[in-house]
């Protein structure tokens, strides 16, 4: 059964910097795809970052420069941190993950989800 919980959402000035976490369980975390999505009100689900098993990562272009994603594979958790957030960042922000031969920034090839931490900027 696969979980992933999300934590570390709350309410930011633009401008400030919010650290996301995810804490899987159920699959093997080192050989997955993972990421990050969010959802704005109004507007579909849309990549964030995501990470291959490698540590290969790939970025919205939205968000390159401001976010990094990162994973601990001993402690099985995944890593949003966000800085200089801005007001467009706001959002339910998901974290994801796939058995899959190349990562995308696509939501639709992600299987498993969390149930998402909202972020206000």
């Amino acid at each position: 059964h696969v979980q992933l919980v999300e934590s570390g959402g709350g309410s930011v000035q633009a401008g400030g910097s919010l650290t996301l976490s995810c804490a899987a369980s159920g699959y093997t975390f080192s050989s997955a795809c993972m990421g990050w999505f969010r959802q704005a009100p109004g507007k579909e689900r849309e990549a964030v970052a995501v990470i291959d098993s490698d540590g290969v990562t790939s970025y919205a272009d939205s968000v390159k420069d401001r976010f990094t994603i990162s994973k601990d594979v001993d402690k099985n958790i995944l890593y949003l941190e966000m800085s200089n957030l801005k007001s467009d960042d706001t959002g339910i922000y998901y974290c994801a993950a796939a058995y899959l031969k190349y990562c995308y920034l696509l939501p639709n090839t992600y299987g498993f989800w969390g149930q998402g931490t909202q972020v206000t900027v």
